[in-house]
C-alpha cells in the first residue's frame, strides 16, 4: 500500500476561539435515533451538505463551539449530538447499551433523520472512535470521515503497546464501578476542570464558561455513570460480538481482518496527547483505503480547542475537495 500523506502544521500566533454567541447561532432539538433519545444542535442552512459532529469524553455537543460558526459559514448543514448517555440525551441503563456497534448505530440512525441520509462524519476522542465504527459498519451513510485524536479501534487494540498501556491507565481505572463516578464527581468536579485546565497545549484554551458548562453537563442524573460505561462496554469485550470478522485474543481484546474503509479520511492529530500516542497515526493504510494524516506539533489532545482555526481550514480543505 502507498505510504499515508502526512503534513505537519505549526502557529507562531496561536488560534483565535469562536466568540461567545454560539447559544445565538445553534438551534436545539432532538430525535429518536436507534430507539434512544438524542438532543442535538444544528447549524447552517438545512439544504447545505450535512456535517454530523461527534464530541469525547468528557464533552457534550459543546466541544464543537469553535468549528460549529466555520461550518455554518461555510454553507455546511452542522449537527452536533449529545453523544448517548451524555448531557440533555437520553442515558439508557446497563453496559451493554454502549456497546461500539450501539452507538455506531445511532450515528446512523442520526444520519438517516437527514434529507440526504449521507453525511460528512466528524469524531473526537471517543466521538472519533465511534466515527471509526460507523464508517467501517455503516459506510453507505458515510461521505467523508474525519477523525480527531481518536484511534482506529481495531488498531488500537491489535497494536496495543507497553507505552500506550500506560498511557491509557485511566482506562483500566474506568473499570471499576461507582469509584470513578465518585472521584471524578469529587469537589465539584475538580478532576474533570484539572483534566482541561491541565490538559490542552495553550494556556487558557478552556475558559470559565467552558468549564461550567462542562460540569453542568455531568451534573446530570446519571451522565458520568453513562459516559464511563463506554469505557466498560469496550474494556469488557462486548465489542467483539459486533464488529465484522472480530476475533478474541488474550482476554476481551480482539482483532480483525474487515475490508478496509474505503470512505475519504483525514486524521488531524494533536501531538502532545498524553492519553494517545502519535504512533495510532502509523499504519492505518492497512484500515484506510484513502487516508491522509494531518499533525499539529504544539497541540494536545484537545487539538479542536488548541489549534481551532488550522483545524478549520484544514476540516473545510477536506470537505471542499469531496
Amino acid at each position: 500500500m502507498s505510504e499515508i500523506p502526512v503534513r505537519v502544521t505549526t502557529s507562531e500566533e496561536g488560534d483565535a476561539s469562536a466568540s461567545d454567541s454560539i447559544d445565538e447561532l445553534v438551534t436545539h432539538d432532538e430525535t429518536i435515533a436507534n430507539g434512544v433519545r438524542l438532543h442535538y444542535v444544528e447549524a447552517g442552512p438545512e439544504d447545505g451538505p450535512p456535517v454530523v459532529l461527534l464530541h469525547g469524553f468528557p464533552e457534550f455537543w459543546y466541544s464543537w463551539r469553535n468549528q460549529l460558526p466555520a461550518l455554518a459559514d461555510a454553507g455546511y448543514h452542522v449537527v452536533a449530538p449529545d453523544m448517548r448517555g451524555y448531557n440533555r440525551s437520553e442515558k439508557p441503563h446497563g453496559i451493554d447499551a454502549y456497546r461500539l456497534s450501539t452507538l455506531a448505530d445511532d450515528v446512523a440512525a442520526l444520519v438517516r433523520t437527514l434529507d440526504t441520509s449521507v453525511a460528512h462524519v466528524v469524531g473526537h476522542d471517543w466521538g472519533g472512535v465511534v466515527a471509526w465504527a460507523t464508517a467501517m459498519t455503516h459506510p453507505e451513510q458515510v461521505s467523508t470521515l474525519t477523525v480527531l485524536n481518536a484511534p482506529h479501534p481495531l488498531k488500537y487494540v491489535r497494536d496495543l503497546s507497553l507505552e500506550q498501556a500506560r498511557r491509557s491507565w485511566y482506562a483500566l481505572l474506568f473499570q471499576v464501578p461507582w469509584l470513578p463516578e465518585r472521584t471524578l464527581a469529587a469537589r465539584d468536579f475538580a478532576a474533570i476542570e484539572r483534566l482541561f485546565e491541565e490538559g490542552v497545549a495553550v494556556p487558557g484554551a478552556f475558559t470559565d464558561e467552558d468549564l461550567r458548562r462542562y460540569k453542568a453537563a455531568f451534573d446530570r442524573p446519571g451522565a458520568l455513570e453513562s459516559a464511563l460505561n463506554y469505557y466498560r462496554a469496550f474494556g469488557r469485550g462486548t465489542v467483539r460480538k459486533q464488529l465484522p470478522g472480530a476475533i478474541p485474543l488474550v482476554g476481551d481484546r480482539l482483532v480483525t481482518s474487515p475490508s478496509p474503509i474505503e470512505v475519504p479520511t483525514l486524521v488531524l492529530w494533536g501531538e502532545r496527547d498524553p492519553a494517545l500516542s502519535v504512533d495510532q497515526t502509523v499504519g492505518l493504510e492497512h484500515y484506510v483505503v484513502d487516508v491522509r494524516v494531518e499533525r499539529f506539533p504544539d497541540a494536545s489532545h484537545w487539538v479542536q480547542f488548541d489549534a481551532s482555526d488550522r483545524v478549520n481550514e484544514a476540516l473545510l480543505a477536506f470537505l471542499g475537495e469531496q
